[in-house]
C-alpha cells in the first residue's frame, strides 16, 4: 500500500502521533537542560557548604602547615567526603601540595590546576571544570588559621550527571507522559479521522480527487451548458459549453454570478430554493432552454446550479415551419373558397342568370383585392399579410365574420420580436377566439382583429363574441397544457402566446365575461432600456 492509498485515519494518527513525539522531544530538551541547570546550582552550594566546613576544621588548620601533615588530615577529610556524598575533596598548601586526595598517589604532590589561581588569593567560589571523570562542579575555599592568615585551599568537586543518568532518574515519569500523551492523540486523532469520513462520505482523499476530475470532465463533455454557484453567489463551476453558448471568455470561477451573467435567476433559486425545469428564457439574442436546480447538503441549500441548452436555431426553425403551415392553411382556404365561388357562378350560369353572376364575380374579387391591396400596404411583410387573409377565408368558412381594424397597421416590429413571433402570437389568438364558438349558438359570430403601431409601443388586439372564459378559468388560460376544452393535446396555444410576449417584454390584459365574448390585449414596447441608454 503507497502512502497516496493510504487510509486517512493511518495518515492522521501518524501525523498526530509524530506531533507529539516531536512536541515531547522538544519539550524534553528544555526540561534536561533545566535540569541539569538546577543539578549544577545545587551541587555548587553543596560543594561550598562542604568546602567551608572543611576549611574550619581545626585539624586541617594546624596541621596543613606541618611536614607529612597530611598523614592527619586526609582521614578525617575522607571521612567528611563520604558523609557529605562528595566525589572528592582535596586540600593544598600555599605551595600547591596535596594534603588530601581520593587517590592516595597523589597525597603530597604538586596540583597543577588552572583555575586555582583566585582562590590562593582568598577568593571563595564555584567554578564548572570537565575532567577525567568527567564535568565537575567544585567549589574553592581558602583556609585560614587563628590569626586570619591563609595557609591552604579546600577544594570540593562533584560529578555531575550525564543526560544518559539523568534520563533514567526520571525515566518513570517520561514513561507515565509517553504513555498519557499517546493514549489521548491517538484516540483524539482517530476520532477526528473518523469525524472527517463521515462528514467526506466515507471517501479517501485520493477518492475525492478522482470524484472531481472526473466530475469536471464530465461537465466538460457534456453537450449542455452548465454553470454552478455557492452558498455566497458565487461561480464555482463553468464548463466550456456555457462559455461557447453565452459568448463568455477568460476565468469567471469565483466571480459574483451578477458580474458573469444577469439572466440566469440562479439567486432565486438559492434564496428559494424552487426547483425550474425546461424553462424558456431570452439570454442576449439567444433562446436558451434551462434547468435549474438548488444544490442542498443535510436540507441545507449550499448552491445552485443550471443546465442549459441553446434552443436558438432549433426555435427558429420551428418558427418557420408555423409559418410556412399558416401560408399553406392560407392557400387551401383559398382554394376550398374559390372552389365554392366557381360553384356559385356555375349554378347561377345554369339558371341563366349571366348577369347576376357577372355581378358577383366583381363583387368578390373586388372585396379579395380591397383586402388584399389594404394587408400589403399596411403589414410589414406577406407572412403577416398571408396569415390574415388566411384567417378571414377561414372564418368565412365557420361562418365567423372576421374584421380588421382599418387603421391597423405594422411596419416595424417591436425590437426583441420577428415575423415569426407575430406569425406565432396572431395565429394562436385568432384560432383561440375561433374555438370559443364551439359548443354554443350566436345569430352573428365575429372575430375583430387590431394591430396599432406607435413610437412607443405596438398594440396587438383580438375580441371575440364568443362563450367568455370564467373567473376560475381566466387566471389559468396561460398555463402549459391548460384547456377550457378539457382535450389532451390542447392548452398550448395561449401558453406560446405568453412565453412569444414575454420574449418581447410585452404586457397581457384580458377581458372577459361569461357567455359575453373575450378582449385579449398585447403591448410590446417599441424602444428597450438600451436604445434609452
Amino acid at each position: 500500500m503507497t502512502l497516496k492509498h493510504m487510509p486517512i485515519r493511518w495518515k492522521i494518527t501518524i501525523l498526530t502521533f509524530g506531533v507529539v513525539l516531536f512536541a515531547i522531544l522538544i519539550g524534553g530538551i528544555f526540561v534536561i537542560g533545566n535540569t541539569i541547570e538546577a543539578k549544577e546550582e545545587s551541587l555548587g552550594e553543596h560543594a561550598m557548604l562542604t568546602g567551608r566546613t572543611v576549611a574550619n576544621l581545626p585539624e586541617v588548620k594546624n596541621n596543613i602547615t606541618e611536614p607529612e601533615g597530611w598523614e592527619v588530615i586526609n582521614p578525617i577529610v575522607e571521612r567528611i567526603r563520604t558523609i557529605n556524598n562528595a566525589d572528592y575533596i582535596v586540600i593544598l598548601d600555599m605551595n600547591r601540595i596535596r594534603y588530601s586526595h581520593p587517590v592516595a598517589d597523589q597525597i603530597g604532590k604538586v596540583s597543577s590546576g588552572k583555575d586555582e589561581g583566585p582562590a590562593f588569593a582568598e577568593h571563595t567560589y564555584t567554578s564548572k571544570t570537565k575532567g577525567e571523570l568527567g564535568t565537575a562542579i567544585r567549589s574553592y575555599v581558602p583556609i585560614m588559621n587563628d590569626e586570619r592568615e591563609q595557609v591552604g585551599v579546600a577544594i570540593v568537586g562533584n560529578i555531575l550527571p550525564s543526560v544518559s543518568e539523568i534520563l533514567l532518574g526520571i525515566k518513570n515519569e517520561i514513561l507515565f507522559v509517553l504513555f498519557i500523551t499517546a493514549l489521548f492523540g491517538v484516540t483524539g486523532s482517530w476520532l477526528l479521522a473518523r469525524h472527517l469520513k463521515e462528514q467526506t462520505y466515507r471517501l479517501e482523499p485520493y477518492e475525492i480527487v478522482q470524484l472531481l476530475v472526473e466530475r469536471t470532465a464530465t461537465f466538460q463533455a457534456m453537450n449542455e451548458g452548465i454553470i454552478a454557484i455557492d452558498k455566497e453567489g458565487r461561480v464555482s463551476l463553468i464548463n466550456e459549453k456555457a462559455k461557447k453558448i453565452l459568448a463568455i471568455e477568460g476565468e469567471q470561477t469565483g466571480q459574483p454570478i451578477d458580474a458573469v451573467l444577469r439572466e440566469t435567476n440562479l439567486l432565486q433559486v438559492l434564496r428559494e430554493g424552487e426547483t425550474v425545469f425546461n424553462e424558456e428564457m431570452r439570454i442576449g439574442d439567444k433562446l436558451i432552454m434551462s434547468t435549474r436546480v438548488a444544490i442542498k447538503v443535510e436540507d441545507e441549500i449550499v448552491g445552485a446550479v443550471a443546465a442549459f441548452q441553446d434552443r436558438t436555431e432549433m426555435t427558429r426553425l420551428a418558427e418557420e415551419l408555423t409559418g410556412v403551415k399558416a401560408f399553406v392553411d392560407a392557400l387551401r382556404v383559398q382554394a376550398h373558397e374559390h372552389l365554392n365561388k366557381m360553384h356559385t357562378i356555375a349554378g347561377l350560369i345554369q339558371l341563366d342568370q349571366k348577369q347576376k353572376a357577372l355581378e358577383f364575380v366583381f363583387q368578390a374579387s373586388e372585396k379579395q383585392e380591397e383586402l388584399s391591396r389594404f394587408l400589403v400596404k399596411n403589414m410589414k411583410d406577406y407572412s403577416i399579410a398571408g396569415l390574415l387573409i388566411s384567417k378571414v377565408s377561414h372564418g368565412k368558412e365557420l361562418g365567423i365574420d372576421v374584421t380588421i381594424d382599418e387603421h391597423s397597421q405594422l411596419k416595424d416590429y417591436p425590437p426583441l420580436l420577428d415575423k415569426n413571433d407575430f406569425v406565432l402570437i396572431l395565429g394562436n389568438l385568432i384560432e383561440n377566439a375561433f374555438q370559443s364558438f364551439h359548443g354554443i349558438k350566436r345569430d352573428e359570430k365575429w372575430v375583430y382583429i387590431s394591430i396599432q403601431q406607435g413610437d412607443q409601443v405596438c398594440t396587438v388586439t383580438v375580441e371575440d363574441n364568443g362563450k367568455g372564459i370564467s373567473a376560475d378559468q381566466k387566471v389559468r388560460i396561460f398555463e402549459k397544457g391548460f384547456s377550457t376544452k378539457g382535450k389532451t393535446g390542447s392548452g398550448y396555444g395561449l401558453f406560446l402566446v405568453k412565453k412569444a410576449a414575454e420574449k418581447g417584454r410585452g404586457e397581457f390584459e384580458v377581458i372577459s365575461y361569461e357567455g359575453e365574448g373575450t378582449s385579449i390585449i398585447l403591448t410590446f414596447p417599441m424602444t428597450t432600456e438600451e436604445d434609452i441608454k
